[in-house]
C-alpha cells in the first residue's frame, strides 16, 4: 500500500483495530458461554469490517493503478490489472 493517502490508509487501519475489538468480543463471549443471539452479530460485524477494509485496500490501489498505469506495475508493490482483479474477485 505505498501510494495509499495517509488519511486512506489510517482510515483502514481504524477497520481492521475495530473488526480486531469485534473478534475479541466475539471470543470472550464465546469463553463466558454466550448464546448464539449474543455471539452471530458481534461476529458479523467483525466479519464485515474485515470485507470493508480489504475492499478498501483493494480500492486504493485501483485508484494508484489509474492514476499512473505504468508506475503501478512496477516496484515490489506493483500490481498489473489481472492481479487486482484477482484480489477484488477474492473479496467478493
Amino acid at each position: 500500500m505505498t501510494g495509499t493517502v495517509p488519511d486512506q490508509q489510517r482510515r483502514i487501519v481504524n477497520r481492521l483495530r475495530r473488526a480486531g475489538g469485534q473478534l475479541n468480543a466475539v471470543i470472550v463471549a464465546l469463553e463466558d458461554g454466550g448464546t448464539c443471539r449474543t455471539v452471530v452479530p458481534q461476529l458479523a460485524a467483525a466479519t464485515s469490517a474485515l470485507h470493508r477494509a480489504g475492499l478498501a485496500i483493494v480500492s486504493s490501489a485501483m485508484t494508484d493503478c489509474l492514476a499512473d498505469p505504468e508506475a503501478a506495475g512496477r516496484g515490489p508493490d506493483g500490481l498489473t490489472t489481472d492481479e487486482l482483479e484477482r484480489l477484488f474477485l477474492k473479496l467478493t
